[in-house]
């Protein structure tokens, strides 16, 4: 009982209590109905990928939209209040004419409004000039260098950790080839002949090849080496790009990837140490290959950056501040290599953007040139959530789940990308070329996996083709799948890796076929389905 008794006195007090901090109940006011109807937009704008608008509607009564054409779905929403939002799923425009709905919404007892929903047509294909010689030598050099191959961690590998020892710093064939070091053979490069690349990309580590101040005289054997493997290349009927590739310091505490320009960035006296390094070192590797035809193209550099990849704040901060760096640096090359003479006084030259990312083009000078041979060097492994990065998605493009694949970096990106490349500098005759491009393989057994990666290759080859941007695979040998496996050609026989053949026979004919019914579009129309 005692229990009973207290609960009774604890209502008694709750209810005192209650009655003593409650406040009078003012009722909600009744939404008075409106006269006529209003609308948060009267116009729509929308990107040829499509978008869902929202659309905010106030009337006296539950409001109807009429006039959607079959491109716009519309979704009905909750009327409460005399309010109510719809949504227009407007779907991609895969014409190449611009469209515009105009809707009606209406309501019983007010006068109906118009909202009107415009489209931007699909970007017509870029049409290559009169391919009589001298018209455009941007497209002209698209044409005859290709599809392309990189012979990757081959030359430009070298001996860095723990495990490396009295060779820290020091490049080596092979090195880091998965199977141990295996030397290039004249077989390799019949082997990317036959496999129906035109054109390869030998990526060259210096480093510590490289002596001391002030003659920084590199060493013969290596250099010796290189030129053996760019004659082998020649001999296949192979087109040659030689560059430095990872001379550059990304953030690494060494001393010997020597071309530093986060550092060069905010010491004069350290630019200028690089520069007379940079000057020696391209006379001398220019002086080894000027009596080589115009079959070969001398890079400057690869990827330099400041190790962030030109997201740090520095950077962010001031892009120009280092990317003037790199556009001084480039010039040296190019004044370098034509003091030289032979046939390096006219031979072409490629010089990248920084990090050869295709975004930093806009910070990008063009080198003076007195022979006027000058190439814009990118490469392009956008998404890279998808391509090299760790997530690793299934899916690629506008047939994939939106669960699946990266947030961004679809086939409207990538046009966006090449259409710009296309229209400031191939048809202003300027070449661009796409140094290294790619996604790690997957495993044929994943269907869906594998059918979108072949898919990946195939749009961004045609792609390529198509805005007049030769492109070289990257192949760095690297054996099975998942992250950073990109073994298609073995860097010692030519024969093809895995199920390399496949996607190789596809990339040969994303490049080399002109049918009027194989288009960038239609590989587009072709993508997966699941």
């Amino acid at each position: 009982m005692m229990k009973r008794y207290l609960s009774i006195a604890t209502l008694l007090l709750a209810v005192f209590a209650c009655g003593e901090k409650n406040d009078p109940v003012v009722p909600t006011p009744t939404p008075t109905a409106p006269t006529s109807i209003t609308l948060s937009q009267n116009a729509f704008s929308v990107p040829q990928a499509g978008e869902t608008l929202s659309l905010d509607i106030s009337a006296p009564a539950r409001p109807k939209v009429q006039g959607m054409p079959s491109w716009i779905t519309y979704q009905d929403g909750t009327f409460k209040d005399y309010k109510m939002t719809v949504k227009l799923v407007v779907a991609a425009n895969d014409t190449y004419d611009s469209r515009t709905a105009e809707l009606t919404v209406s309501a019983a007892g007010a006068s109906s409004l118009k909202v009107t929903v415009s489209q931007e047509a699909k970007e017509k294909d870029p049409t290559p000039p009169d391919p009589t010689p001298g018209t455009n030598d941007a497209w002209a050099m698209a044409a005859r260098l290709g599809l392309g191959w990189n012979m990757g961690n081959q030359f430009d590998g070298y001996f860095n950790g723990s495990w490396a020892g009295d060779k820290e710093g020091y490049p080596d064939e092979g090195v880091w080839q998965a199977d141990g070091a295996k030397a290039a053979t004249q077989a390799t490069f019949d082997g990317v002949k036959r496999a129906g690349f035109t054109s390869v990309r030998i990526p060259v580590s210096w480093l510590k090849m490289i002596g001391p101040a002030p003659e920084y005289k590199i060493d013969e054997t290596w250099l010796n080496r290189v030129y053996e493997v760019v004659d082998y290349a020649h001999n296949a009927g192979l087109n040659v790009i030689v560059n430095t590739h990872h001379d550059e310091n990304h953030g690494e505490d060494n001393d010997y990837q020597w071309l530093d320009i986060k550092n060069a960035a905010n010491n004069a006296a350290l630019n200028a140490q690089i520069k007379e390094k940079i000057h020696a070192v391209w006379t001398q590797i220019a002086t080894k290959f000027k009596d080589c035809g115009d079959w070969l193209i001398l890079e400057s550099f690869n990827e330099l950056n400041d190790g962030e990849w030109g997201w740090s704040e520095a950077f962010r901060a001031n892009p120009t501040k280092q990317c003037n760096i790199l556009n001084e640096w480039n010039q040296v090359f190019v004044n370098a290599v034509r003091a030289t003479g032979g046939e390096n006084a006219t031979r072409w030259l490629g010089v990248p953007t920084y990090a050869a990312n295709p975004e930093y083009e806009k910070y990008f000078t063009m080198p003076t040139d007195p022979a006027g041979k000058m190439m814009l060097a990118v490469h392009y492994y956008d998404p890279s959530d998808y391509t090299i990065g760790e997530a690793q998605y299934s899916d690629w493009g506008h047939t994939g789940a939106a669960d699946k694949k990266a947030p961004n970096g679809d086939e409207v990106q990538l046009r966006s990308v090449f259409s710009n490349l296309c229209t400031k500098y191939v048809d202003k005759n300027v070449p661009v070329y796409l140094g290294e491009f790619g996604c790690s393989m997957r495993s044929k057994s994943d269907t869906r996996a594998w059918r979108f990666y072949l898919y990946y290759m195939e749009y961004v080859v045609k792609a390529a083709k198509t805005y007049g941007l030769p492109c070289y695979l990257w192949d760095n040998g690297a054996l099975g799948n998942g992250q950073e496996h990109h073994g298609y050609i073995n860097h010692g026989t030519g024969g093809y890796i895995g199920n390399s053949k496949e996607v190789i026979d596809l990339m040969v004919k994303a490049w080399f076929t002109d049918a009027a019914g194989y288009t960038l579009d239609t590989v587009y129309q072709s993508a997966p389905k699941f």
